[in-house]
């Protein structure tokens, strides 16, 4: 297989950190909103790249496992600058909303009173508008026909009836078995992305990515707490996040909650607030590994969950930038993952009826809250900063 040609970098890693330092303080919105950043900047006005290759680094992010726009930045940082490049990308665009979420944790476990309550409060409620916003979106784009539909109602049903770890892992595995069975194949163009990176790096990484999930799920059942544990359920999240940064969620909950190292009102709070940051979505676990109780102390928990939730989907990207065009145009591979894609819309829809709705909702007026936030979300197109501080604000008047 012709990866195509090897691109030039005529940039550095020091023009890459400034240029994704500015996308990581400036943007708001979630994943497809960031997309659209990248190619203001990237494409149009600084022109690193055109429009087909930006399309095709976007079409892998979205095949893949992993948060989509980061793992677009780290692209685009290798095609600038080789390596370093990426490594410069993705740092600059992570580590100020990381900040950001590891300042709320400390802040959080310092608030008291009724005040703070409240907004606590508040931020839940935002997060049960938010991940319904994701159900209704991730649903009208990735289960277009009745065989997708049907596999997201039977992974939703059986996620409420035994909602484990194993089975949010089991429920996408056979989600990509069911797509493989019964979704329709659809023809897609030949890729011409540029090799970025060597078929030999990106076999290692693919290998990395395999030793460190099985490694890991064998170290944790030796150490079912600790660091090591916390690494692992991090670790795991980010290698299932099909189909939305927001998949996330209810994978780390069935870790963290489940596992009694978080509370359900303090993750659903800080979900809530990982909305009203620039960045990835993903940093949500600098917040989730600051306030776990297997972390000995804020910084290092956040570290661990930044390294363990983003580490796998770099890999993925690594690992398949250079089979891109094989990919593509392999049938069971498309089918395959159209059905997880489906699996994770049921998967994300049982999170938000148990803990998300279950955890906030509390009376008629929290359900008013929650819609209408679900509301200015969808139909009015309000940005998520600005629906988490009205959020908040009614929270706190009507008390």
């Amino acid at each position: 297989m012709s990866g195509g040609a090897e691109p030039t970098h005529r940039g550095s890693a020091l023009e890459v950190l400034l240029a994704f330092t500015k996308m990581g303080v400036t943007s708001f919105g979630g994943p497809i909103a960031h997309l659209g950043y990248f190619r203001n900047e990237f494409v149009v006005r600084r022109r690193w790249l055109d429009e087909h290759t930006y399309g095709e680094l976007v079409a892998l992010a979205q095949f893949l496992p992993g948060p989509a726009s980061s793992q677009v930045g780290f692209s685009l940082g290798i095609l600038r600058a080789g390596l370093p490049g990426a490594v410069a990308a993705w740092v600059a665009f992570t580590l100020p909303s990381a900040l950001l979420l590891l300042s709320f944790a400390a802040l959080a476990g310092s608030l008291g009173g009724s005040m703070a309550v409240t907004i606590m409060h508040g931020l839940k409620l935002v997060s049960v508008s938010i991940v319904a916003q994701a159900v209704w979106s991730m649903a009208r784009a990735l289960c277009p026909d009745l065989q997708r539909v049907l596999i997201a109602c039977v992974t939703g049903a059986a996620i409420l009836l035994l909602s484990t770890p194993l089975t949010q892992t089991a429920a996408i595995v056979l989600g990509g078995i069911a797509g493989v069975l019964l979704v329709p194949t659809q023809a897609m163009p030949a890729s011409q992305l540029p090799q970025l990176i060597t078929r030999k790096a990106g076999t290692i990484a693919l290998a990395l990515f395999a030793a460190l999930f099985i490694g890991l799920l064998v170290l944790r059942s030796y150490r079912p707490d600790g660091l090591v544990a916390m690494f692992e359920a991090f670790y795991r999240s980010g290698a299932l996040v099909f189909g939305g940064g927001h998949v996330v969620l209810p994978l780390l909950h069935g870790s963290f909650v489940t596992n009694g190292w978080v509370s359900n009102d303090a993750f659903l709070a800080g979900y809530g607030a990982a909305q009203a940051v620039p960045g990835p979505l993903f940093t949500f676990a600098a917040y989730l590994g600051a306030v776990a109780s297997p972390s000995p102390q804020p910084v290092m928990g956040a570290a661990i969950g930044i390294a363990g939730i983003f580490l796998p989907g770099l890999l993925m990207m690594s690992g398949a930038l250079p089979f891109w065009g094989a990919m593509r145009s392999h049938p069971s591979a498309r089918r395959a993952m159209a059905g997880a894609n489906a699996a994770v819309v049921g998967l994300l829809a049982a999170a938000l009826c148990t803990p998300v709705w279950t955890g906030a909702v509390f009376d008629v007026a929290d359900a008013v809250l929650a819609v209408g936030g679900f509301v200015l979300l969808v139909f009015f197109r309000l940005p998520p900063l600005i629906v988490v501080v009205l959020t908040v604000v009614a929270s706190v008047w009507r008390t």
